[in-house]
């Protein structure tokens, strides 16, 4: 069993979401923020960290990943506003 993370990363507070999924969430962010991740958050520049979960097992962090991506707008950033409130970048806070 391997460990996993749902993140969510914006461009600008109440801009544009990503969520993502990764068993290394400290590359993961670095690979946002050099770029080289191609696609929805390299097009938009969604590299600033706002939310994260962990989870005991990679395979519930991409059940919670699919469940989310479904939700409303609303829910996601009731969601980050209930875990950061300021929107702060939370990268200096993730788990080593």
């Amino acid at each position: 069993m391997k460990p996993g993370y749902v993140y969510l990363l914006i461009n600008k507070p109440n801009g544009v979401l990503y969520i993502g999924v990764t068993d290394d969430l400290s590359k993961r962010i670095a690979q946002h923020r050099s770029r080289e991740v191609a696609g929805f958050s390299k097009r938009y520049n969604c590299a600033r960290l706002v939310c994260f979960e962990g989870f005991d097992d990679i395979h519930d962090a991409r059940q919670f990943e699919v469940r989310m991506k479904k939700w409303n707008r609303g829910w996601k950033l009731r969601r980050i506003a209930g875990q950061n409130p300021d929107w702060r970048d939370l990268t200096d806070t993730l788990p080593v």
